[in-house]
């Protein structure tokens, strides 16, 4: 059942309870007040008749025939007087005899002065009525067709009014419901024409900061991830793919010039091995790049992380620099005394920070004339502050926001090797761990990496 049927088959139960009790009370308060406004007739038509009998003003008889008479086409108040000893005075008519008056009533009657009760659909009452010093027990008896007739017209009115307003109630309830939600059928129909294709595509949003608005901005928030994480996907893909195929061909190249002549000396079939292995061992470092890029594309919560010290880090990734790269020459400094072990203790994932690192430096000394790094830890407010410089050949200002694309390499790069990765792949893990990375160069004098990590 949609959520538009059952906010309007809740809408309209509750209110056909609260209708219905209302109607209830009505009726209960319109048998209430008929009940009452009856017996206080039955009162007044008792005394009349008492009074016109005691005073003598009209003989039994004539008032008998009234009443026999009123019989025909009205309701009429059947009226006995009685002395307080049982002894009857005076009925309208006996053989109707409606209330059948026994010693027990006219004595609950004198106790009690007056009493109300039922004879089958007949209202009655019985009343002590004094005239001249003397007390008279009076019963008097009829039955209100007029007030049920008028009842049953009320109920009859009642039970419409019930119908049709809870049907006007339920289609009110189903228009408010479908109105209501129009704005989530319209963002299921935009969210369900999205696919691959269209990523681009966004929720409007409305501003009006109530829950729709929420849900909207959350499904954005969302698209926001999945367009990323496509194009990442894509470039990734599409950039393997073409990096891959040029150390390849040359690895291909390299063995079938060997296939083509089967007179080679040693001398010459070993060189076309080491070229082999240059060119096996280039993509081996391709495809290392390329899957710790992929590696640094992972949400922090799905890597393990744990507390880190900077210094042991930057320790560890001059030591593997240096093993690969015995002429490389690097210096680290700690600008600052450390009192306390937390400002630079960072929470992160060793291996990637490591990896991170060690691009920084090799980058310092492969674009250095000396093949030097000048490494700097230092720490300021929250933040653990590592400083990678070199005296090299610097990036232009127009290129600076480029190197950090992958494959991407600048234009005075290309007589020393790389693939373009590492620069990228660092940006990737500094933001990984919620860090920042920037760049401080001059064309011709040297470029400082500072990277700055939340400490714990």
């Amino acid at each position: 059942m949609k959520i538009r049927h059952k906010l309007t088959l809740r809408y309209t139960c509750v209110t056909a309870a609260i209708f219905s009790a209302v109607v209830l009370v009505i009726f209960l308060f319109s048998e209430h007040t008929r009940e009452k406004e009856f017996f206080r007739d039955l009162t007044r038509e008792a005394v009349t008749k008492a009074n016109l009998f005691l005073s003598d003003k009209v003989d039994a008889q004539t008032m008998q025939s009234i009443y026999h008479n009123n019989r025909q086409f009205i309701d009429e108040v059947e009226v006995a007087v009685y002395t307080t000893d049982f002894r009857l005075l005076y009925h309208d008519a006996q053989e109707i005899d409606i209330i059948k008056e026994a010693p027990g009533l006219i004595t609950t009657a004198i106790t009690k002065k007056e009493i109300e009760f039922y004879e089958d659909k007949y209202q009655g009452i019985a009343m002590t009525y004094p005239y001249k010093g003397v007390d008279y027990v009076i019963t008097a008896a009829a039955y209100d067709g007029y007030g049920y007739a008028k009842l049953t017209r009320l109920t009859t009115l009642l039970i419409i009014l019930w119908g049709v307003g809870l049907g006007i109630i339920a289609v009110i309830g189903y228009l408010l419901a479908r109105g209501a939600l129009r704005p989530v059928s319209r963002i299921v129909e935009k969210v369900d024409a999205i696919s691959e294709s269209n990523l681009n595509t966004r929720l409007y949003v409305k501003k009006e900061h109530d829950e729709l608005d929420e849900l909207a901005e959350t499904f954005n928030q969302m698209l926001d991830r999945l367009e990323q994480s496509f194009d990442n996907q894509k470039m990734f893909v599409s950039n393997v793919a073409h990096e891959l195929r040029t150390p390849l061909a040359a690895l291909i190249a390299e063995l079938e010039v060997a296939q083509l002549r089967e007179d080679r000396s040693e001398e010459e079939y070993r060189t076309v091995i080491v070229n082999a292995l240059s060119d096996a061992e280039k993509l081996k470092h391709l495809i290392t790049g390329l899957l710790d890029l992929a590696k640094a594309n992972y949400d922090i919560s799905r890597i393990s992380t744990e507390e880190l010290r900077m210094d042991e880090l930057l320790l560890d990734a001059r030591e593997t620099v240096l093993k690969a790269n015995k002429e490389y020459s690097i210096d680290l400094i700690f600008d600052q005394d450390a009192e306390d072990d937390k400002v630079i203790t960072v929470c992160g994932n060793a291996y990637l920070l490591k990896t991170a690192f060690v691009n920084l430096i090799e980058n310092n000394c492969k674009f250095s004339n000396d093949q030097s790094s000048d490494v700097q830890i230092s720490f300021y407010g929250r933040n653990t502050i590592v400083r990678f410089s070199d005296t090299g050949i610097g990036i232009s200002a127009d290129e600076i926001e480029k190197i950090f694309t992958p494959f991407y390499r600048g234009s005075n790069t290309t007589h020393i090797k790389g693939q373009g990765i590492g620069l990228a792949l660092t940006q990737k893990i500094i933001l990984l761990h919620k860090g920042t990375l920037t760049i401080h160069s001059v064309r011709g004098e040297g470029t400082t990496f500072v990277v700055e990590i939340p400490h714990i």
